[in-house]
């Protein structure tokens, strides 16, 4: 692997956490087990999503949205099923996920689209 898309990796998974976990705090979530499993689940996903997606977009010409769809879906579902199975707080632990994935993915976008 390039040292571009390592330190494209890197720097997803990095700001993919901070904003995840500011989000699960910013609705007054502080479980600290729970924060340590987002982490987890995080590390476990992004890497896959990012790299898949940087693969797509390297060596096909699909639209963004047919491959993008399909990988943040699988984000959500993957890390749902962690916080269900795994979690202590989570009441709703698919529509976490699903917020939590939103909130991440859309600064994402308006940093990309603004800087």
């Amino acid at each position: 692997m390039s040292g571009a898309l390592l330190f494209s990796l890197g720097l997803s998974l990095a700001l993919t956490i901070g904003f995840e976990a500011g989000f699960f705090l910013l609705i007054g979530k502080r479980n600290k087990k729970d924060l340590l499993l987002l982490l987890l689940v995080n590390i476990l996903t992004n890497p896959i999503v990012v790299l898949l997606y940087w693969l797509a977009a390297s060596f096909t010409d699909w639209n963004i949205y047919i491959v993008l769809i399909p990988l943040e879906l699988f984000a959500v579902v993957t890390e749902g099923y962690y916080y269900k199975k795994y979690g202590q707080s989570f009441r709703r632990p698919f529509l976490f996920s699903l917020a939590a994935n939103a909130f991440s993915f859309g600064i994402g976008w308006l940093l990309q689209a603004f800087l």
